[in-house]
């Protein structure tokens, strides 16, 4: 049955395109329709007319002039000032969803409405999950990808007032506490059935209410759920709970209070009450934004102008909070910091630099179109940063790594200075050993035919001159040894093999090659999926290797390339991430 579907998911998948421009998977018919739009739009903008002249100078207020998406959404009412706010729960790190929320609330406060304020408010509204950690983590994060929020709130600042308005929503008759099971109310709210606690008397509801308060075995049988409808086609307004009793600790304000407001309660009010002009959120909220717009009618606060974009979602990943910490827990993974996690921490793990993340997510803009990215054009973004900075080395597979005698190699063994990056001198310079002795990988060796011509890249070419195999009756076993005589005179530009080697003296530096892949083996999972039954079996693959004494000086955190091999961060000594290109055929991609 797993295998059927999964073949279906790969036939899909297959009658889908790439569209580069954005990354998304989409069908041969839209693809082609972009195609042609943007076609018409280039020449547009080639023709140069009247209109488009007179914007060059600069985008207009609230439109970015970005390839592949348009910010003139349209906000209403910007003309006295733009406050957005980012209410991350610091129950997990921040991953590359979150990274777009954010990223787009800080854009419109600073960038589309210079002047404007960005809030950074913590929806501390459930103790179980949350802890100082992720808090201290979500505000490093930002900082990291240049997010300065105007000011840091919590939502614990204000049970206080909370606790006042359940009260009085409760007084004004559109509350009621409720004792129905937790099956039976999601059943009942399914199937539009009034509780049977709807009429309770207001004294009787508070009565409860305080019970809850307390902490008391009898409180925590309740929950307070507003009065908003019974039957409403969207079941988001039938009568969602605001309150519920938890005596666990908060890591804010302990065991002072005792009953939380849930999310969809406190975020309108404090949204009202910190002066949030424009709400920005994910469309996942779209069908609670009656909700939100009916507590601040009921309880007459400030209005605020909702927008909804579309959340992010990339092929073969997991997005939920609940289902990452499951892993963590697990030990499927090392910690929320895992390359092969989507954390902000992960994929900077990975090797994706911060710049880069910034462009590609501000290149998605505020769309409402719901896709599912293909990882090739954000890894691919990625490389255009890393590309012209990271110095060039060598690292040969240890595992039959094949010794090479060089007739006319330097005994004892030269050195010279030589870039680290042959266009761009800024990078700095290396030491290149050349011996009479050398080390080749086993695959390259394989190819060789007697008196071949090669070139060893950074030294010149050679000539093949023997091939010792370890069974000479069989031309597909493990070659031991290699003669190459050197040919500095020959032309470079007539062998078609261009080879990394590195020196056997000095010793080369021994180092870990790790390579990540998809956590998941279904492109999307669905609503009723169970995700742990779409793990990958073997997601880290090592490589041992053998690299030029240089890479000694690389201590955690940089990024260099291994030429031949690809692109790597040192996570520490000796240790190096593999780092996607956004190439087909690529782990991850």
């Amino acid at each position: 049955m797993a295998d059927s579907q999964q073949d279906q998911n790969t036939a899909n998948l297959q009658n889908l395109h790439l569209d580069e421009a954005t990354g998304e998977r989409v069908s041969k018919s839209e693809l082609k329709r972009r195609i042609k739009l943007r076609e018409a739009e280039k020449k547009q903008k080639a023709g140069g007319d009247a209109k488009s002249t007179k914007k060059a100078g600069g985008a207009e207020k609230g439109e970015k002039k970005s390839k592949g998406a348009s910010y003139n959404i349209g906000l209403k009412n910007t003309e006295n000032g733009v406050v957005t706010r980012f209410p991350p729960e610091p129950s997990g790190y921040l991953h590359i969803g979150h990274a777009k929320a954010a990223l787009l609330n800080d854009y419109f406060a600073h960038e589309a409405y210079p002047g404007g304020t960005l809030l950074l408010r913590f929806d501390d509204t459930n103790p179980t999950n949350e802890s100082s950690e992720f808090q201290d983590a979500i505000t490093e994060d930002l900082a990291l990808m240049g997010i300065k929020p105007d000011k840091v709130s919590y939502t614990s600042d204000y049970f206080q007032e909370l606790d006042d308005y359940c009260v009085r929503i409760i007084k004004e008759g559109n509350a009621y506490a409720d004792d129905t099971e937790r099956e039976t109310m999601a059943t009942e709210r399914f199937d539009g059935i009034k509780s049977k606690r709807r009429d309770e008397s207001v004294e009787d509801n508070l009565l409860r209410f305080n019970e809850m308060k307390a902490g008391t075995e009898e409180g925590k049988r309740w929950f307070i759920r507003s009065k908003m409808s019974i039957d409403n086609p969207n079941k988001a307004m039938r009568d969602p709970v605001i309150y519920r009793c938890n005596p666990h600790a908060h890591h804010r304000t302990g065991d002072k209070w005792l009953a939380y407001p849930t999310y969809d309660f406190a975020c309108p009010i404090v949204d009202s009450l910190e002066g949030v002009t424009h709400a920005l959120r994910t469309i996942e909220y779209r069908d609670r934004n009656p909700q939100y717009e009916w507590f601040l009618k009921t309880l007459s606060l400030r209005p605020v102008h909702i927008w909804d974009f579309a959340r992010m979602n990339f092929t073969r990943t997991l997005l939920s909070k609940r289902k990452l910490t499951k892993l963590v827990k697990s030990n499927s993974v090392r910690s929320w910091s895992d390359p092969r996690f989507p954390t902000i921490r992960g994929i900077r793990r990975r090797g994706c630099t911060i710049p880069a993340l910034r462009e590609f997510m501000l290149k998605q803009g505020p769309s409402k179109n719901i896709v599912n990215m293909d990882w090739t054009t954000f890894w691919a973004t990625n490389k255009k940063h890393i590309d012209p900075v990271a110095p060039r080395h060598t690292a040969i597979t240890s595992q039959n790594a094949v010794r090479c005698h060089v007739e006319g190699g330097p005994d004892p063994p030269t050195s010279a200075d030589k870039p680290k990056h042959s266009k761009n001198p800024d990078v700095g310079t290396k030491k290149v050993y050349y011996s009479s002795t050398i080390l080749l990988e086993q695959e390259d060796a394989q190819s060789f035919a007697q008196d071949e011509e090669i070139t060893l890249m950074n030294w010149g070419n050679a000539i093949v001159k023997s091939i010792t195999r370890s069974d000479p009756s069989s031309p597909s076993s493990l070659i031991t040894s290699l003669t190459l005589q050197l040919h500095l005179e020959g032309d470079v530009k007539t062998t078609s093999k261009k080879l990394t080697w590195l020196s056997a003296a000095p010793d080369p530096v021994t180092v870990s090659l790790h390579d990540f892949d998809f956590l998941i083996t279904k492109d999307k999972l669905e609503e009723d999926d169970n995700f742990e039954d779409f793990l990958t079996p073997k997601t880290e693959f090592v490589t041992e290797a053998l690299a030029d004494s240089n890479v000694k000086e690389y201590k955690g955190d940089e990024i260099i390339q291994f030429e031949r091999k690809g692109y790597y961060r040192c996570d520490e000594p000796g240790v190096f991430f593999a780092i996607p290109t956004g190439k087909k055929g690529e782990r991850g991609v």
